[in-house]
C-alpha cells in the first residue's frame, strides 16, 4: 500500500563535525535568520555541561517549545531520539524543521541511521550536514581518520573558517576529492544562506505545499547571502514526464545538486495521482496523493545546488517530458522503489543509501 505525504511531515538534519568545527555557530546562524520557520533543535550534546545547548537555547528566544524541561533543546542520549522527534513533530509545537546538533564526538551515521529508521509518519529524512575546519582540517584528519568516512556519507559539506586559513582554496579542493557528490560549501563564521538547508516560508515551501511563488528565481539582494549563496531552478512543464526519463535524470543528478522538491505528474502511467517528489543528496522518496479537483495537472520543481549548471538541468528534465498517449506497463516500477510503504522500516534500501558503504 502506498503511503501518502501528509502536510505535517517536517525535515531532520542531522548537524555533524569534529569538537570546534563550529556546529553551534553555523545553528545559531540559522536560528537568527529563519526567515520565519520554526526550528525545532536537538543538541546532543558531550559532558555533564550542556554548554551548547545553552548557548542554542539563548538564540531561540520566544521560539522556544516547552518540552517538559521548558525549551526546545534537549541534550540527549540516542536511545532518546524518537521521543524527543515525536514531541517536536506534534503539530501544536509549530515546528517546521527539526535540526540535530551532534555531539563533536558522535558517529552521524548512527544518527542518520536513526531518523531514516524512525517510524513516525511525521518526520522525513533532511540530509545530513558535515562541518568542516578549514584550519584545522589536515590535523583533524591525522587525529580522526573516519573524517573521510563522515565526508563520503555527507549530503551537504560547510568548509567553516574559511577566512583564517592560509590555504583554503587548498582545502576546499581536498573536501570536495573526498565527497561522494555532495555540494561543498564554503563559509566564515557559519554563514550560510538558510534557504539552502530549509524552506524559509514554512506554509507555503514546504514540499507538499509548493507555492506559485516558489517557482521563480529568487530576485532579492544577493549581497545579504553571506559567503556561500545557493543556485536554483525552477522546472515546470504541461507535458507529463516519462518515469523511466525521470528516474535516469535523478539516478544521475549530478555533484553539488542538494535538493529537489516539487509535483511530478506522470499522465498516463498514473492519471489519479501527482507525485510529491523530496531528495536531499542522495536520499530521494516520492508521494503519491490524489489530484484535487481544482489542480492544474502540471509538473513543478524547484532544484537546489551549489555550482550546478541550471541551463543544463533544465535541458536534461525538458527530454523527460513524455507525449505518448499509452502508458508503459512496468513504467512507474522505478518510481515505486521510491514509495515508502508504512511497514518498511529498512533504511538501507532505495529509500535511503546503504549507510554501511559509503560508495552507495
Amino acid at each position: 500500500m502506498a503511503h501518502s505525504r501528509t502536510a505535517q511531515q517536517i525535515p531532520v538534519v542531522v548537524l555533524a563535525g569534529f569538537l570546534g568545527s563550529g556546529k553551534t555557530t553555523l545553528l545559531n546562524h540559522l536560528l537568527h535568520r529563519s526567515g520565519g520557520t520554526r526550528i525545532g533543535a536537538i543538541v546532543n550534546d558531550f559532558g555533564a555541561i550542556e554548554i551548547d545547548a545553552m548557548a542554542v537555547a539563548g538564540a531561540l528566544g520566544d521560539s522556544t517549545v516547552s518540552l517538559g524541561n521548558g525549551c526546545l533543546c534537549c541534550a540527549i542520549d540516542p536511545s532518546e531520539l524518537d521521543v524527543y522527534l515525536e514531541r517536536l513533530a506534534r503539530p501544536a509545537t509549530g515546528v517546521d524543521v527539526i535540526v540535530i546538533e551532534a555531539s563533536g564526538l558522535a558517529e552521524p551515521q548512527e544518527l542518520v541511521r536513526m531518523v531514516l529508521a524512525s517510524e513516525h509518519p511525521g518526520i522525513v529524512y533532511g540530509g545530513l550536514v558535515e562541518v568542516v575546519d578549514a584550519v584545522e582540517f589536515d590535523d583533524t584528519r591525522a587525529k580522526h581518520p573516519e573524517i573521510d568516512r563522515h565526508l563520503a556519507l555527507a549530503d551537504l559539506v560547510v568548509v567553516n573558517k574559511l577566512d583564517r586559513a592560509a590555504d583554503g582554496e587548498r582545502v576546499l579542493g581536498l573536501v570536495r576529492g573526498l565527497t561522494d557528490r555532495a555540494a561543498v560549501v564554503p563559509a566564515t563564521y557559519g554563514r550560510i544562506d538558510p534557504e539552502f538547508l530549509f524552506d524559509c516560508r514554512p506554509s507555503e515551501e514546504r514540499v507538499g505545499q509548493l507555492s506559485f511563488d516558489d517557482l521563480h528565481e529568487h530576485d532579492d539582494d544577493h549581497s545579504d547571502h553571506l559567503h556561500a549563496g545557493y543556485d536554483s531552478l525552477s522546472f515546470v512543464s504541461e507535458a507529463p514526464l516519462d518515469p523511466r526519463r525521470l528516474m535516469a535524470f535523478l539516478d544521475s543528478r549530478p555533484e553539488g545538486l542538494y535538493r529537489i522538491k516539487g509535483y511530478v505528474d506522470f499522465g498516463p502511467h498514473d492519471p489519479a495521482n501527482r507525485y510529491a517528489v523530496h531528495a536531499v543528496g542522495r536520499f530521494l522518496r516520492f508521494y503519491p496523493e490524489p489530484w484535487g479537483a481544482g489542480d492544474a495537472r502540471l509538473t513543478q520543481l524547484v532544484l537546489i545546488g551549489s555550482d550546478i549548471d541550471a541551463a543544463s538541468l533544465a535541458k536534461e528534465l525538458e527530454s523527460c517530458q513524455s507525449h505518448a498517449p499509452q502508458a508503459d506497463e512496468h513504467g512507474m516500477w522505478g518510481v515505486l522503489r521510491y514509495v515508502r510503504d508504512p511497514d518498511e522500516l529498512d533504511p538501507a534500501g532505495p529509500i535511503g543509501q546503504d549507510l554501511d558503504d559509503p560508495s552507495a
